[in-house]
C-alpha cells in the first residue's frame, strides 16, 4: 500500500509543477541591458511582485538576470498591474494620498518596505492596488527584493517645514503681546 502511495505521489509531481506554471498570466523575456526595476516598470508588475514569482530564477539583488531568460510576471489571482516608481523625495505618506490608499494596504502590497518607509529608492515599481494584489511569500523562505541594489538612489525626504523662529527679549515683554483687540 504504502509502495502504491510513493508510485501515485511521484507520478503527480509532473503534473503538480506543471499545473504550477499554468499559474503565471504574463510572462517577459529578459533584453540586453534590463534590470529588475526596468523590467517590472515597463510592465507593470512591482519590484517585489517580479522577484516573488521567480525567486527561483532570480538572486537577492538581481544580479543574474540572462538574455532570453522568460519571467513571469503575475500569477492567477495575485498579479498587481496598479503599479508606481518611486522618485525622489517621495514618501510612503505621499504614496497613499496619491493613491488613495491606506498605509495597511501598502504596507501588505509591498512587504518589503519596512516600518518606517525608511527604504524606499528612486527607481522601485511598488504596488498601489486597492486591494491586496500581491503574491505571498513561499512558506520557508525571506521577503525577497529587502536588498536595494548597489545602483539604487535612496530616497531623499526635505522639510517642508518652516524654521522656527527664534526667541528674542521682546517676546518676553507683556508690552509686545498680542491681546484679543490687536488679533
Amino acid at each position: 500500500m504504502f509502495s502504491r502511495s510513493v508510485v501515485a505521489a511521484l507520478a503527480a509531481v509532473p503534473f503538480v509543477a506543471q499545473a504550477f506554471a499554468a499559474s503565471c498570466t504574463r510572462q517577459y523575456t529578459v533584453k540586453e541591458g534590463d534590470i529588475c526595476d526596468s523590467i517590472s516598470a515597463a510592465n507593470n508588475a512591482s519590484t517585489y511582485q517580479l522577484a516573488v514569482v521567480n525567486a527561483d530564477a532570480i538572486d537577492a539583488g538581481c544580479t543574474n538576470l540572462q538574455v532570453g531568460q522568460v519571467l513571469c510576471l503575475g500569477t492567477e489571482g495575485e498579479d498587481c498591474k496598479n503599479t508606481h516608481v518611486v522618485q525622489p523625495n517621495e514618501t510612503c505618506d505621499v504614496l497613499t494620498g496619491t493613491y488613495n490608499i491606506n498605509s495597511t494596504l501598502l504596507y501588505a502590497n509591498n512587504p518589503q518596505i519596512d516600518a518606517e518607509c525608511n527604504n524606499l529608492y528612486v527607481g522601485e515599481v511598488v504596488c498601489v492596488a486597492e486591494t491586496i494584489a500581491v503574491p505571498n511569500v513561499p512558506a520557508g523562505s525571506a521577503t525577497p527584493a529587502v536588498i536595494i541594489p548597489a545602483t539604487a538612489t535612496p530616497v531623499k525626504t526635505t522639510s517642508s517645514a518652516a524654521p522656527s523662529p527664534t526667541q528674542t527679549e521682546e517676546d518676553d515683554d507683556p508690552e509686545n503681546w498680542p491681546y484679543c483687540d490687536e488679533l
